[in-house]
């Protein structure tokens, strides 16, 4: 596993993880506060300069917008910034506050033939050693996952290749944005990079953990 990234603010730039406890939620403090206005749920997708905000978790548990506290005044002020005068944040922990499943899985053969920065997929988890395009044969199949030498005691479903979108075409560190990045993805990828997942079998994972993919085998 060469990778592992949350997300505690949706839409916002994530924080690089060492190790993360898997839950059949996906990472604890994942996606917790998210962006709104009156039409409903905000997003990066539109509002592309929540891209330039970071959402981390403090100490405590709690997430953080540049390092404030999410529910702060100097918090909802760059919110309003970065996705208009309306916006302000909630927090929500169901299971709606992911867009498909908990977990993002990415595979650094995919991220070499993408050829951009990995943050552009959002991926909570990255797997290295992967030959080219083969994670289009892992849906159905499943990662086991453990520290090197032992037995994997971690289980992630992987279901479908995400389809992907608009927040691929800003550039993570300048925002700068590209349509042709999305357009190359539909050109050369089928619009899809990376696979949705969840948990099946709860543990805690961490970089560098050894990572099986096991097909399922039907009769």
């Amino acid at each position: 596993m060469a990778g592992l990234w949350r997300y505690p603010v949706k839409s916002m730039a994530g924080e690089s993880l060492t190790s993360a406890a898997l839950t059949t939620d996906g990472i604890p403090g994942d996606r917790l506060v998210h962006v709104r206005g009156p039409e409903g749920l905000r997003t990066a997708r539109r509002y592309h300069r929540l891209l330039g905000l970071s959402g981390t978790l403090g100490t405590d548990g709690r997430a953080l917008v540049d390092g404030l506290p999410w529910d702060s005044a100097e918090a909802l002020a760059l919110v309003k910034e970065a996705a208009g005068d309306d916006a302000w944040l909630a927090a929500y922990d169901g299971p709606e506050r992911f867009d498909i499943l908990p977990l993002l899985v990415a595979t650094d053969g995919a991220v070499a033939a993408f050829g951009r920065d990995v943050r552009r997929l959002r991926p909570n988890i990255l797997i290295e050693g992967v030959d080219g395009m083969d994670e289009r044969s892992w849906p159905g199949a499943a990662l086991h996952v453990g520290a090197p030498g032992t037995v994997a005691d971690v289980v992630i479903r992987l279901d479908a290749l995400r389809g992907r979108c608009a927040m691929t075409i800003v550039d993570p560190d300048t925002l700068v944005r590209d349509h042709d990045v999305l357009r190359d993805i539909g050109r050369r990828f089928g619009g899809k990079l990376a696979l949705d997942a969840d948990v099946t079998r709860p543990g805690t994972v961490h970089v560098g953990d050894d990572v099986k993919v096991v097909h399922v085998v039907t009769a």
